[in-house]
């Protein structure tokens, strides 16, 4: 959220009325911006429908985070009626952009059989992108499906790897599946795979 979108979420008016000005002018920042203020009822009246309204016009700009927003009201059914192809649709925009939160979603539509034929192989795709980013979300769903050897060869070191990588950034999720899969790993695995998560970097 940029500076001005941060004082507007605060309550300062002007900076409202100047966030109200760009997304009438067409700016795709400020019209995601208040279309997040409109579904959260964060200093304007909790709106769905109009938040729907301003996300889609930033996401028909091609901007990345409203066309993922606009991915979850379809999803959830918020504003609009439920549509689970609508919400693939607009989140492969976004992930097509490598947006990490829309990748995430992608491989979880493609897991779980959403708007899509499951793929798992697609879906242990779509958390890479993401997990590579530093996504913690996706960095436990990688582990799950390496654990389980959903979409991929199981492989609990490479698990592991991924689990320590979400703890690393709070995911207690994570902590309670890499402490219920170690017990079920060597000590030179567990070594093994500590010492991936330290000589990990983004991108990898």
């Amino acid at each position: 959220m940029d500076e001005l979108s941060s004082a507007a979420v605060k309550g300062d008016q002007p900076a409202l009325q100047e966030l109200r000005a760009r997304a009438d002018r067409g700016d795709a920042s400020a019209q995601n911006a208040l279309g997040e203020m409109c579904e959260r009822g964060e200093v304007l009246r909790k709106n769905p429908a109009q938040a729907v309204s301003w996300y889609r016009k930033a996401a028909k700009q091609g901007f990345a985070a409203a066309e993922t927003h606009l991915g979850l009201m379809y999803y959830n059914g918020e504003g609009l009626d439920r549509d689970l192809q609508q919400a693939v649709i607009w989140f492969r925009k976004a992930a097509d952009q490598g947006y990490a939160s829309a990748e995430y979603s992608l491989g979880g539509m493609y897991h779980n059989g959403e708007g899509v034929a499951r793929d798992l192989a697609e879906a242990v795709n779509w958390f890479r992108k993401a997990a590579e980013q530093g996504y913690s979300n996706a960095q436990n769903n990688l582990g799950l499906m390496y654990d389980t050897g959903d979409g991929v060869p199981q492989d609990r070191v490479t698990a592991y790897m991924w689990f320590t990588l979400a703890i690393a950034q709070g995911n207690d999720t994570a902590k309670t599946n890499r402490d219920f899969m170690e017990s079920q790993m060597t000590a030179s695995q567990i070594a093994q795979a500590q010492k991936l998560s330290r000589d990990w970097k983004p991108g990898n």
